[in-house]
């Protein structure tokens, strides 16, 4: 019952690329590691043996979470395309489904950092004219978010609001 409380209607949910995972499962260790260096030195350092080995266990107790957790979340990102609106879904423990009308849209923004490209990846930002700002799809392939960009122009000029 929970999953037909975010699903869009009559409209099968379009997922990520496989590489947007593939770069959190990257970015999660090196992320963790960096973030626990410098206080498990300083504790192994200054403190008694004990207090470096519990930021350890602390730091692998995280990552193992994140890493666990990485995979669940991916699967829960997902929009769908609809005639008059598009809908996105996401969250893990906090779900959340978002519907932005296609005439609301003011803008669409299609951004690619060094590391997104390098895994092949393009973020697709819907700027509303809600006080909310905007809607963000990351994780797409490049050439899907390219096609999604001019899909949802395409659809917003059509069907524009006169805001």
């Amino acid at each position: 019952m929970t999953e037909d409380l975010f699903a869009p209607p009559g409209t099968a949910w379009q997922r990520l690329s496989p590489n947007y995972l593939r770069m959190k499962l990257l970015l999660i260790p090196l992320g963790w590691t960096a973030l626990f260096i410098g206080p498990a030195v300083a504790a192994f350092l200054v403190g008694p043996p004990a207090l470096g080995w519990a930021v350890v266990a602390v730091w692998a107790a995280l990552l193992t979470w994140r890493l666990i957790r990485a995979p669940r979340a991916f699967r829960r990102w997902g929009y769908a395309e609809r005639d008059t609106d598009v809908y996105l879904t996401s969250g893990l423990f906090h779900r959340r489904l978002v519907c932005v009308p296609y005439g609301r849209m003011q803008l669409v923004q299609l951004q690619s950092g060094p590391l997104e490209r390098a895994f092949g990846l393009a973020t697709v930002e819907m700027i509303t004219s809600s006080t909310q700002g905007g809607v963000t799809i990351p994780g797409l392939a490049q050439a899907d978010a390219a096609a999604l960009r001019d899909r949802l122009i395409a659809r917003g000029e059509t069907q524009q609001a006169g805001i």
